[in-house]
């Protein structure tokens, strides 16, 4: 096994490590997250340290190896201090609201559209047109949060609707008389 690239990941005290073949078990304070890893990468855990080690630098190994150890660092990062993804609504009478776990968005339909919390997810909206979405899992956080954006993504005109709070929208010039 190859030690190029060997980057350490922390692992913090209160965080429990299960390496089993081909899948990695991490449990914290923020819950617990499970990845299935390629069989040619090896993961030890070092004093309060994992290492995650390639077979080889064939190009696979070196793209499997960055890749798991990312996915490995995000779970870690995930359990003990969670991530979160903040949307923006712009648009006249566009709001977001709470209703229970789920979010119900006022976007300009004929009905109010409603996105369902998954498991680990959960809503904030500490103004009517600031959604911000919380979880452990870096993946689940995001597709969600692009799932609300999706609902009604920002139009280059007038700059409407559900954007990224630091996302720029390039705006387009309309027809003239």
């Amino acid at each position: 096994m190859s030690r190029i690239g060997k980057q350490p990941i922390p692992v913090p005290s209160g965080v429990d490590v299960a390496l089993e073949p081909e899948r990695v078990r991490i449990k914290g304070p923020k819950g617990e997250l499970e990845e299935r890893v390629s069989r040619d990468m090896k993961i030890e855990q070092e004093d309060g340290q994992l290492v995650v080690s390639r077979p080889s630098d064939r190009r696979d190994h070196r793209a499997l190896h960055g890749l798991t150890r990312s996915l490995v660092a995000n779970m870690v990062q995930g359990v003990t201090e969670g991530f979160e993804k903040r949307l923006q609504i712009q648009g006249v009478g566009y709001r977001a609201a709470l209703r229970g776990a789920d979010i119900e968005l006022s976007v300009g339909y004929s009905h109010p559209v409603t996105v369902q919390a998954p498991a680990g997810i959960e809503f904030e909206v500490p103004q009517p047109t600031q959604i911000v979405v919380r979880g452990s899992s870096k993946q689940a956080v995001g597709e969600i949060a692009a799932r609300i954006r999706k609902v009604r993504p920002p139009e280059p005109y007038k700059g409407k609707g559900i954007r990224y709070r630091d996302e720029y929208v390039a705006r387009k010039v309309g027809k003239r008389a």
